[in-house]
């Protein structure tokens, strides 16, 4: 028989009668007996602590818990739990403090344990003590459990509560909600995270961690957060906020913890055992909402690569329940265990999944000589996600990306061909969002992708300005950048959302050497953007004077196809142009090169 909760200071021979409620059998029908009633009384009044049993519907006491004067921890219960039904269990405890009334806590444990019934009896100097109950009554429109409260009655009435009547209303209720729909189990999670210094403000983070939660498919119903210089090492934040968490749960009927960082596997791990529902880190979940808006071939690929690098230390097995023994000598003994089955099997995808994503770099890279080959500038857009990379995208080429107020709407790179101003074509390529602590195994997974950044000829930093955090994101952006081993890129800063400026603030943004301000969404600014893509190519590019034989019509064709022509004269011996010629293919055209007054 064991003792649920914290009997830590209680004398041996109070934990032995503690034990014998364990022994009280009720009639069937019976909420609780006069017996058991008084026995809890007594020995939380003896102990100043909250007691709760737990009764099935046999009359049999199958759980006793032990908390403090305030509230006590409710032990889990391995019986049947669904949607539409009741647990079979009802929960009794005490309320040293005399108030009766159920609290947020109480209610809560009600919903997520689906207990029968749960009940509160406020302790009473005098004598006169009352029970306050719940019982599960339905379903709101939104797919939540209602819970219906009644008023305080005495001890005496409450047992003699016809509960088996109670029951079977509840129960064909929930019943009668079974046939008429069905619920969805939405998970409502927690925010934790810790303030550091020379992070983002902790608020900051949470915002943007809930706004991530959200694009999951999460419901946010709290959040929590500690001062501390280093994460602690076994549970990542310290015990006494732990303690914090489980009551929140409880409170906000929470089914999930999400962490601001990411945890290392035995972080998790104790996380797990203590709280005893799922717990997962910022890493997991992006790479959760990756894998909900990968639509290519590759982009899948990436992700499930980025996953089973991610899992693959996080992975448990049976041990030697489900070992393969071996045979022969140096080979007899438990032989390979799950564990090492399983871990085979994930290096074994991993290896795979690269194969695969190197043929489709190999792929990639084709396109990019060809692209090469044809002298037409690539210009890639990076920035911090949901800073109106796509919404760019679809301004200059009507590309119809999807573009969306969340992050990481898009995922899959598009590439689409503009026109300039002075009719020179380039390639406008759109990338993946970055964020603040982006996952290592995203980066890596994403190489092939982000390849398109490294080899692109200019970059376009599209940044949202009137987020009140965007030098921390064009920081963030930074450090991917550098990770890539493309910061030297030349790069120009585009402030987008200007419109929601200020002019003295917008001035100072633009104080930044090679920035220009726009609105995508309204199309503001696009051509100061277009006439800064000009003047960079211009740069690269060498102004030559041509005149190229009519027998080389081929030479003709690809010279308006990669340059810029500024003036054409047909002549006796030949064709004579005027151009600006990209530098890489001004020594290809250096045989036709003639004075401007031949």
């Amino acid at each position: 028989m064991i003792l649920h909760g914290d009997i830590s200071g209680i004398r041996k021979n109070i934990l032995e009668k503690l034990e014998q409620l364990y022994n009280f059998s009720l009639s069937v029908g019976q909420v609780i007996s006069e017996d058991l009633a008084t026995s809890i009384i007594e020995l939380s009044q003896i102990i100043n602590r909250e007691i709760a049993v737990y009764i099935n519907r046999r009359g049999k006491v199958t759980h006793v818990a032990i908390g403090d004067i305030k509230t006590v921890t409710l032990p889990d219960t391995e019986s049947r739990r669904s949607e539409h039904r009741l647990s079979g269990i009802r929960c009794i405890h005490t309320h040293p403090g005399g108030d009766s009334r159920l609290s947020s806590l109480d209610i809560s444990a009600l919903k997520r344990m689906r207990f029968d019934l749960m009940a509160a009896i406020g302790l009473n100097p005098n004598g006169l003590n009352q029970v306050s109950f719940a019982v599960i009554s339905g379903t709101e429109k939104d797919d939540t459990l209602a819970v219906h409260t009644f008023e305080p009655m005495s001890l005496d009435s409450f047992i003699k509560l016809e509960f088996n009547n109670l029951i079977s209303q509840v129960d064909r209720i929930l019943e009668a909600s079974k046939k008429s729909k069905n619920l969805i189990q939405i998970e409502r999670a927690i925010l934790v995270g810790l303030d550091r210094p020379g992070n983002w403000e902790i608020k900051d983070s949470l915002a943007e961690l809930e706004q991530l939660s959200e694009t999951a498919g999460v419901e946010v119903v709290g959040q929590l957060w500690q001062k501390k210089d280093r994460p602690d090492s076994a549970l990542f934040i310290g015990k006494g906020k732990v303690q914090e968490i489980s009551q929140l749960i409880q409170e906000h009927n929470a089914n999930v913890v999400i962490f601001d960082d990411e945890l290392s596997p035995s972080q998790q791990r104790n996380l797990e055992q203590v709280l005893g529902i799922k717990i997962i880190d910022r890493t997991s979940l992006i790479l959760d909402i990756f894998a909900q808006r990968a639509r290519s071939h590759e982009g899948k690929l990436q992700v499930e690569l980025a996953q089973l690098r991610y899992n693959m230390p996080r992975i448990g097995g049976q041990g030697l329940i489900l070992s393969r023994l071996g045979g022969g000598i140096g080979t007899r003994g438990p032989g390979e265990t799950k564990l090492e089955v399983d871990k085979r099997r994930i290096r074994s995808r991993i290896s795979e999944i690269e194969q695969q994503i190197e043929k489709v770099k190999n792929h990639r890279q084709l396109h990019r000589e060809n692209r090469i080959s044809s002298n037409i500038p690539t210009i890639a857009l990076v920035g911090y996600t949901n800073a109106g990379k796509s919404t760019l995208l679809n301004r200059l080429t009507a590309a119809g990306v999807l573009a969306e107020d969340k992050l990481f709407a898009t995922l899959d790179p598009t590439t689409r061909k503009v026109t300039l101003p002075n009719g020179r074509e380039i390639l406008l390529t759109d990338t993946v969002g970055f964020i603040q602590k982006l996952p290592h195994h995203l980066v890596t997974a994403f190489r092939a992708t982000l390849e398109e950044v490294v080899q692109a000829d200019l970059l376009l930093h599209v940044v949202d300005s009137s987020h009140s955090n965007y030098d921390l994101q064009m920081e963030a952006v930074s450090k991917v950048l550098k990770e890539l081993h493309a910061d030297i890129k030349p790069t120009v800063i585009v402030f987008n959302k200007s419109d929601k400026l200020e002019d003295t603030i917008l001035s100072r943004l633009l104080a930044i050497q090679n920035s220009v301000a726009i609105s995508a969404l309204k199309g503001k600014g696009l051509e100061k953007l277009l006439n800064f893509i000009e003047d960079f190519i211009q740069y690269q590019s060498i102004e030559m004077s041509l005149l190229i034989p009519y027998s080389d019509s081929s030479a003709l064709s690809r010279l308006f196809d990669t340059s810029v022509v500024t003036f054409k004269e047909y002549r006796e011996n030949g064709t004579f142009v005027k151009a600006s010629i990209p530098g890489a293919l001004s020594q290809y055209y250096s045989s036709y090169e003639i004075g401007d007054e031949e």
